[in-house]
């Protein structure tokens, strides 16, 4: 094997993305900084009842689950439906482990808060 050869097959192996797929990626990245921003904003600013905030921040999250699973797993493209329902299901597994994981530190902080 020679130099050219092994640089031809280097060229080869690293061809450039499609366009679409970059802008693809480009817009889901712009669409869940838009909606880590409005959560970010109505926590920050306040202004808003507490079942209101809540309820909006939820949505926002599910569309941001929603967003990842489609731009950037790719869900909606030619997927059979085992993996559509494999990757639904991960993203139920990681959010049940997420919520809970936070709601059972929230409820061992403000335990141990309460002793003092």
């Amino acid at each position: 094997m020679t130099g050219s050869d092994t640089q031809e097959g280097l060229a080869g192996a690293t061809s450039a993305v499609p366009l679409a797929s970059v802008r693809r990626y480009f817009v889901g990245l712009l669409l869940a900084l838009v909606m880590t921003g409005t959560a970010f904003g109505i926590v920050v600013w306040g202004g808003w009842q507490a079942a209101t905030a809540m309820t909006v921040i939820v949505v926002l999250a599910v569309a941001q689950t929603l967003v990842h699973l489609v731009f950037f797993l790719n869900l909606g493209r030619q997927r059979t439906p085992v993996e559509i329902r494999a990757a639904l299901l991960l993203a139920v597994v990681l959010i049940a482990i997420m919520v809970g994981g936070t709601l059972v530190i929230m409820s061992d902080l403000s335990h141990r808060m309460a002793a003092h």
